[in-house]
């Protein structure tokens, strides 16, 4: 890449959703007097009394969870979204709303209380991959279900209510707005070359070779050009798959491995429990074709210049549109220069 584009202010366009984003290299050079400490990361316990989510654990709902050894998902027992909604549409001049329904569950990645995906095996990591798809293909086979939404927030900073390793699915009656974004792009793109716009753009990033993080047989796992969060990366499958039901059980191992080796590179860069909030972007199940699709993973983390110093969208970015200091080469640079081998396993 232009070496004097990478020290001077520009724009990154992204070709996902259109939308463009402010790079400003030159303020790294500012002096910074925030804090820069490591975050003392305590020893937790395998199994908590206390945690809603352990095995044989009664829920905040009332429900108790079985002694589950693997995997575990259920419904949430405080949704966003429910599968019935009493109110009606409603449009008045420049007022307008619409009932939404749907079904929000939580996925247990373990039964382990003390893990998070880059402390656990990666067979372990393997049957979360399968769960996820399961949900998929069952939430997504239901009539009033059109769109399902794989994610996992990890961390406090992040939202997340309880430390045990876990994400959450909702799936909901309307697709939402940033798939409608995509496939926007992802059809114009398809209509005019005949190919994956996603397939494509990673064949350029591996020929360039500046922000691969890690890649096997079947996955490729990337800081995207366009990055908007510090360390913002990206999971993209080799071949073009429209969803994650495609995946074969050699490709599930894959997957795991790729999402492994990213999150271990994550925690070590500041050698903390590394947050971030994860999602899954795949065809809606609303029985159209969608031969423009290619899924990818994405994962956005807050944290800048150590575990304890996070990037907030303030000011400019909350009233003009996203910016960001560190370079995505400079990004993929620092975390490629760390260990495969988690910290705490040292």
């Amino acid at each position: 890449m232009d070496t004097e584009i990478n020290k001077h202010p520009h724009r990154r366009y992204n070709i996902l959703t259109g939308e463009w984003i402010l790079v400003s290299p030159h303020r790294t050079k500012r002096p910074w007097q925030g804090k820069t400490e490591k975050n003392n990361v305590e020893k937790r316990k395998t199994y908590d009394p206390s945690c809603y989510l352990c095995p044989g654990n009664s829920r905040a709902g009332g429900e108790t969870n079985p002694d589950y050894k693997s995997t575990y998902s259920f419904e949430n027992d405080f949704p966003s979204l429910l599968p019935e909604a009493p109110v009606k549409d409603f449009e008045n001049g420049l007022l307008k709303a619409e009932a939404e329904t749907g079904i929000c569950k939580v996925v247990c990645f373990s039964p382990d209380h003390s893990l998070t995906l880059p402390l656990m095996e990666e067979k372990d990591i393997t049957q979360v991959v399968k769960l996820w798809k399961k949900e998929y293909r069952e939430l997504g086979d239901k009539e009033d279900i059109n769109y399902v939404q794989i994610f996992e927030n990890k961390g406090e900073i992040m939202g997340c209510s309880n430390p045990h390793p876990h994400g959450q699915i909702w799936s909901q009656k309307s697709i939402p707005t940033e798939i409608l974004k995509k496939s926007k792009h992802f059809k114009e793109y398809w209509n005019k070359n005949k190919s994956s716009l996603l397939g494509d753009y990673l064949k350029q990033e591996l020929e360039l070779n500046e922000r691969i993080l890690a890649q096997n047989e079947h996955f490729v796992a990337l800081i995207p050009y366009w990055a908007v969060w510090p360390y913002e990366a990206m999971i993209i499958p080799k071949k073009h798959y429209q969803h994650i039901g495609q995946l074969n059980t050699e490709e599930e191992k894959a997957f795991a491995g790729i999402i492994k080796k990213l999150t271990i590179k994550y925690d070590n860069l500041f050698e903390t429990y590394f947050p971030y909030s994860s999602g899954i972007h795949q065809i809606p199940t609303d029985n159209k074709e969608y031969p423009e699709w290619h899924f990818h993973m994405s994962f956005y983390p807050p944290l800048l210049r150590s575990a304890t110093v996070k990037k907030f969208m303030v000011g400019y970015e909350m009233f003009a549109g996203p910016q960001r200091d560190i370079t995505a080469e400079q990004a993929a640079k620092n975390l490629n220069e760390l260990s495969e081998i988690h910290y705490l396993n040292h």
